[in-house]
This record gives C-alpha cells, structure tokens and sequence, in this order.
C-alpha cells in the first residue's frame, strides 16, 4: 500500500518529531476483516518510519490473545503507546487518527517520548490525588477542529496516574458504540460510562467532575 502522507506533510511531522527525547512503542491490534485497519496500519507505519525513537508492532487481534488481554484491547484498529521502559500509561485509540486527530496522535508520541506536557504544578497535584480507577472516552470525528484539544489532555491525565486509562474512540468507525453513548456532537467526553462533558474541556474541567466520583 502507498504511503498516505505527502513528502511535505512527512517532512514537517520528522521535523516536530525530532524533538522527541527517549523512544516508544506503539502496539497496533489489526483483523483481516476490519475494514479501516489496512489503513491504519499503512498511517501508523509512515509515522514511525520517520524517526527511530518509535517502533511499530502489529498484533493479531484474532490471534494474539495475551497481548489484546494484556493492554485490554476492546475495538480495533486499536493501539496503545508504551513509554521507553515499555511501561502502559493508560493511552489508547480505536480508530484511524488521521484528519485533525493526527495532532493528538503526534501530541501522546511526543509527550510519551518526554516532552513536557506543560500541565501547571497545581493540576498535576491533583492529577497524582486521584486514587480510583477512571475510564475517559473521547469521541471524536476527523473533522473535528476541537476533539484533539480533548483526546490530549485525556491523555495527559491518564499519562500522569496509573489510575486513569483514556481512549480517543473514532465516532464514525465505531458507530454502533456512538449510538449507544448517544453521541450527538464532538468531542464528547464520558467517564467511567456515566459522567459527560462536551467540548474541548479544560483539565480543570475534567478533574472536577472526575473528584465528584465516589
């Protein structure tokens, strides 16, 4: 399959990504029969391909039973990224981030790899409070101008307390889950299945809501 980025858009993304600091890896769930996983393969491949910090390792989600239990692989085309010490921070997406959901994706590499986040000290003290499991799912479309703002600090929270697990959920390629958490517009935000917001959210946003969960 032919790359699906263009030189000049490869060259600008080898550019942003050589500010990366240690490597990552990303675990790519893919199935013969799911129809956008060829081409996120394909998206996924290009990346990595364009700094060595990252490598790419594709798993059979049919067959590859331990990995889709290990990282609780649920949908695909889904990945996960591991840190330089192959450590899960609770980062996931399930559908193709191409569109605007490419500056997410660039995002949870460059800050997997170290880059600073730029989460002020009092937002990151009560990230680390957080003690109870919590499940952020953000849907989003590739359209969407604002739903990366979202998926990226969901990623940011999950990043920073092992607590916290955050999945970028493509509404379109998964639209039988997008019907069952009536999504009507994006991003649409919902913790552990039952809180929502709406909307590009500030963190301060998500860790008020996330604090008013027993």
């Amino acid at each position: 399959m032919p790359k699906l980025l263009p030189a000049e858009v490869s060259e600008q993304i080898r550019s942003l990504l050589e500010s990366m600091i240690d490597p990552v890896s990303i675990i790519y769930f893919t199935d013969h029969k799911c129809s956008s996983c060829l081409e996120t393969g394909q998206l996924l491949e290009d990346i990595a391909g364009l700094n060595n910090k990252i490598s790419l390792v594709v798993k059979d989600f049919a067959k590859d039973i331990d990995a889709v239990k290990q990282y609780d692989i649920r949908r695909i085309p889904g990945f996960v990224i591991l840190d330089h010490e192959q450590k899960d921070r609770g980062v996931r997406f399930s559908g193709i981030p191409a569109g605007h959901e490419i500056n997410s994706f660039l995002s949870a590499l460059l800050e997997m790899s170290g880059v600073d986040s730029e989460l002020n000290a009092d937002i990151l003290a009560r990230i680390k409070k957080i003690a109870k499991p919590i499940d952020i799912k953000v849907f989003v479309t590739l359209s969407c101008p604002h739903c990366p703002g979202a998926v990226q600090t969901a990623h940011r929270l999950a990043m920073q307390n092992p607590f916290i697990r955050s999945e970028m959920i493509e509404a379109q390629t998964f639209q039988e889950m997008s019907r069952v958490y009536k999504v009507s517009g994006v991003p649409k935000i919902v913790i552990n299945d039952k809180y929502e917001l709406l909307g590009d959210q500030p963190p301060e946003s998500f860790l008020d809501l996330i604090d008013k969960i027993a």
